[in-house]
């Protein structure tokens, strides 16, 4: 994976984290009746689209990737010449 795209994965997987850390916040607060159950519930749903975005960021980072550098071809070790029965060095 190309460094840009992994950078992307990487903060990804730390905002989802974070969205999935208060959501279980919003849970707990709600069921103990506490009066930040609704500021939490509103920067759940504000986590909940930056979340998204950065899901949608490695995809996008990912076509940019591939668009601007092409894909890398390398020839495998077991790839020979072209050789013809036909032909003759001389």
């Amino acid at each position: 994976m190309p460094d840009p795209v992994r950078n992307a994965a990487v903060r990804a997987v730390i905002i989802i984290a974070l969205t999935l850390s208060q959501v279980v916040v919003v849970l707990l607060c709600t069921l103990a009746g506490s009066w930040l159950a609704l500021p939490m519930t509103i920067s759940s749903v504000a986590s909940t689209v930056v979340a998204t975005w950065a899901v949608l960021d490695i995809w996008i980072t990912r076509q940019a990737w591939r668009q601007r550098n092409g894909v890398m071809s390398v020839p495998s070790s077991v790839a020979r010449r072209r050789t013809s029965l036909w032909h003759y060095d001389q």
